[in-house]
């Protein structure tokens, strides 16, 4: 609102630089921009994501089955990891040589990570598999794939409005930049005696 104001206010005002009403358009800009850009592009982001995302979902229900997993025996677990973001994942589960059910009704067997705290022989856990079988990951859900979208375009409005508030400030470097050197010719022109008595001014 100040920066409509403040263009009201230089319209005609006789002290008006050029550069004056380039910084209050500059600024209007800015907040148009910010205010009606940002929100578009950050709601266009996550809606984009989103069905990319629930596309993804759908594809991972579909390749991938769900299928209990019977305890043969406990592995005994590596040495402990110092890096604190890999070994966090493994502490959370233990391995286990299991048993289970492919898609094609086949009996596999391999060592996997479960879920159970202290796992016994006989004990039954679920792990997802893929059409021939193999172990995978977990599908992701509609409700994590929501929210990784929505951050998606969170990031995106708060990278934009960055960008914009970015571009205008060097703008803005760049006109005081000129004023500053139009302000030294202008003492340059004027010369050292300006002011002095004797001297014309």
């Amino acid at each position: 609102m100040r920066t409509i104001v403040g263009l009201w206010r230089w319209r005609h005002n006789p002290l008006r630089r050029g550069t004056d009403l380039v910084e209050a358009w500059l600024a209007l800009v800015t907040l148009v921009l910010i205010v009606v850009a940002v929100p578009v592009l950050g709601m266009t982001t996550a809606s984009l994501s989103r069905d990319a995302l629930l596309g993804s979902v759908r594809r991972q229900h579909e390749n991938r089955h769900s299928a209990v997993g019977t305890v043969l025996r406990r592995i005994d677990s590596p040495p402990l990891d110092p890096d604190p973001e890999t070994s966090s994942a493994r502490d959370a589960h233990s391995r286990v040589l299991a048993r289970w059910t492919a898609p094609d009704h086949t009996d596999r067997f391999g060592v996997v990570l479960s879920d159970l705290k202290t796992p016994e022989s006989g004990d039954h856990f679920r792990l997802w598999t893929d059409e021939h079988g193999r172990v995978v990951g977990r599908p992701l859900d509609g409700a994590t794939a929501t929210t990784h979208a929505v951050l998606a375009g969170l990031g995106a409005a708060a990278a934009t409005a960055g960008l914009i508030e970015g571009a205008r400030r060097m703008i803005l470097w760049r006109i005081v930049q000129g004023r500053y050197a139009r302000l030294d010719r202008a003492w340059d022109k004027a010369g050292p005696d300006w002011g002095r008595t004797g001297t014309g001014s």
